[in-house]
């Protein structure tokens, strides 16, 4: 596995595996890696030749008074992890490697992200499409892997690619949790024992929904409530829950035959998100 700190290095190795006939695939992320990450380099893996692996904690996509300082940053383990992964290259530059003096330009993401997340971080998917942008025209991929669990992020992109006529496909991992439910995410590192316990009311709220879904309830306000529940009930401070179309993300209607259930909130200072897919696969390939 080879490590590459700049976009020359990384050019040059891609370069070598299309010459060898090889399919490249990307995966990226802001480190601090997982089992989520895992399956994203396992589906890689399955489907490219050569595997691309970015860490890169990426400064533009967090707003004022987040947690970009303390982001946890266990490079050499995560170096370590890739190789058990059977990565081909890992991408981790520096910040200046990516925003060089002078650097300006941002991607306008539209309303896709300005609502939901992007309400609550009106920066945020900016930042994520500038350096999810960057990192397609550094690595030009066949394929780049992106979880479920961070659904918003994953409409925002597909939708980029597709407007600005991307050579690449957007492939969606579903998310992964432990064995109570949690999603798993890196700031679950920030929670205490009692606030892991207050976490799990995020899932637990998006099964009574889907177990609702199960039994002919399609009243998108009547599935937020019972997610909504669960989270006060657990004392979280509940950001957003909403039920929205898998491509749009706009609000569905009573009748719906298929739904994205939305959620966030904070346990304790560590924002949480969730969702559930109902009635659909989700956002198409």
């Amino acid at each position: 596995m080879r490590v590459a700190r700049r976009v020359t290095e990384v050019r040059a190795a891609v370069a070598v595996a299309r010459g060898a006939g090889q399919n490249v695939g990307l995966v990226p992320t802001l480190g601090a890696l997982h089992a989520g990450h895992f399956a994203l380099m396992d589906c890689a893996r399955c489907e490219c030749q050569f595997v691309v692996v970015s860490i890169f904690v990426n400064p533009t996509q967090f707003g004022p008074g987040e947690d970009f300082e303390r982001y946890p940053r266990p490079f050499e383990r995560d170096l370590e992890a890739c190789e058990r992964q059977c990565v081909d290259l890992v991408f981790a530059p520096e910040a200046a490697e990516i925003y060089p003096e002078g650097f300006s330009t941002q991607v306008n993401v539209g309303a896709l992200g300005s609502i939901l997340e992007g309400k609550l971080r009106p920066t945020h998917f900016a930042g994520v499409c500038t350096v999810v942008l960057k990192l397609l025209n550094i690595v030009q991929p066949d394929m780049a892997y992106f979880g479920e669990k961070d659904y918003q992020q994953l409409v925002v992109v597909r939708r980029m690619v597709a407007d600005l006529d991307l050579p690449v496909r957007i492939v969606a991992v579903p998310t992964v949790r432990e064995a109570d439910g949690l999603a798993l995410s890196s700031r679950n590192a920030y929670l205490s024992g009692q606030e892991r316990a207050r976490a799990l009311s995020l899932s637990r709220g998006l099964r009574a929904a889907a177990a609702a879904w199960e039994k002919g309830e399609r009243d998108p306000t009547v599935l937020c409530q019972l997610v909504r529940k669960e989270l006060e009930a657990a004392k979280v401070v509940i950001d957003y829950v909403a039920a929205v179309e898998a491509e749009t993300l706009k609000p569905t209607a009573a009748g719906c035959r298929e739904c994205v259930l939305l959620v966030a909130g904070r346990v304790g200072t560590t924002p949480l998100i969730d969702n559930l897919i109902l009635g659909a696969k989700g956002v198409s390939e």
